[in-house]
């Protein structure tokens, strides 16, 4: 009794916050260091940016105070140089800053203070590039500083594993956060008799957003957010009315975790696609964040199942399927309506 109580209670929770896909937002940066010159590029997703888009040139301003760049213990001047708005193939906001050191750079250090900008949970990806060397950088929550010795040699290859890591945490931050995605697991779920249809049901969804997310991230599929948001919420109200009308068709569920998995795939790319990411480093934040995603997703299977396998049992909580799927019904409703005003 305790555990469907709680389980109800996080949906009615989640449910009355009506936000999907919280969390900090992310940007990546290319820094390039040439001489005595530092070029800042960093761009932004507009979703979750609010009020800073309104005034791109303060915008860049703000990011020119925000972010420090000293050569060899002295402060570069830096002078806003270019930004450039969303457009219809990038859903993404571009900041450049020219910074201007007073000597070759052979020691750099970077404060980046943007999270006083967007919020403490925003973190920056920078690839930062010099004659001869490269290093990539994570600027997160405890850790806005870096000091790199711009000597010519490449980046050491433990950095990789780092990068990797941090794009891993991206994955399980986005699933985790996704309340739509979680909510239609939810829904998949709710009336699986046994751990092989759980485990169907899991795997279907796995390979299918797998490849729609691993297809929208290299580029080659492009389908527009304002089709694919209305299509996640219509699939969570499809489901959790299914479950509703007709619970008998639980052994195929499968099938439709596969198919409605192939549109959550799309929204999973978002966060990596508005990222503009370079070749390079795109294989390695697919490979991590399509991992985060999965150890996510596994982890709230784990979470759910138990207290709804127990429920189940007769004398306990028979209806308690069908009331989540009420509510996740409802809270699926009002996001479809939403996002489809929002057109």
């Amino acid at each position: 009794m305790m555990w469907a109580r709680v389980l109800l209670a996080v949906v009615v929770l989640a449910s009355g916050a009506a936000v999907a896909h919280q969390g900090g937002t992310t940007g990546h940066a290319t820094i390039s260091v040439a001489g005595q010159s530092v070029r800042y590029a960093l761009s932004l997703p507009t979703e979750g940016l609010g009020d800073a888009t309104r005034d791109l040139r303060e915008l860049a301003a703000a990011v020119a105070r925000h972010v420090t760049i000293e050569g060899d213990g002295a402060a570069c001047s830096a002078v806003p140089a270019e930004t450039r708005p969303p457009s219809a193939g990038r859903a993404s906001i571009e900041v450049v800053v020219l910074y201007a050191c007073a000597a070759p750079i052979r020691n750099l250090s970077i404060r980046d203070g943007i999270d006083a900008l967007l919020g403490v949970d925003h973190h920056t990806i920078a690839d930062i590039q010099w004659p001869g060397g490269a290093r990539q950088v994570v600027f997160e929550k405890g850790q806005r500083q870096a000091s790199i010795a711009v000597s010519g040699s490449p980046m050491p290859e433990q950095k990789a594993t780092g990068t990797f890591a941090s794009f891993l945490g991206m994955g399980v931050e986005h699933i985790i956060g996704g309340i739509d995605h979680l909510l239609f697991l939810l829904a998949l779920l709710a009336l699986s008799k046994s751990l092989w249809q759980t485990v169907k049901i899991v795997t279907a969804f796995t390979v299918a957003h797998s490849v729609t997310l691993s297809l929208a991230t290299l580029g080659l599929v492009d389908v527009p957010s304002s089709i694919v948001e209305p299509l996640i919420a219509a699939s969570i109200v499809w489901v959790a009315v299914e479950n509703l009308v007709a619970p008998g068709g639980a052994g195929r569920r499968w099938l439709i975790a596969g198919l409605f998995g192939l549109v959550h795939g799309l929204g999973f790319a978002s966060a990596l696609v508005e990222l503009d990411l370079t070749r390079a480093t795109l294989v390695r934040a697919l490979v991590g964040f399509n991992l985060g995603v999965e150890l996510g997703q596994l982890a709230f299977v784990a979470v759910v199942m138990p207290p709804l396998v127990w429920a189940s049992r007769p004398g306990r909580l028979p209806r308690l399927p069908q009331i989540l799927s009420v509510i996740v019904a409802l809270v699926g409703a009002v996001w479809l309506v939403e996002r489809l005003l929002a057109v």
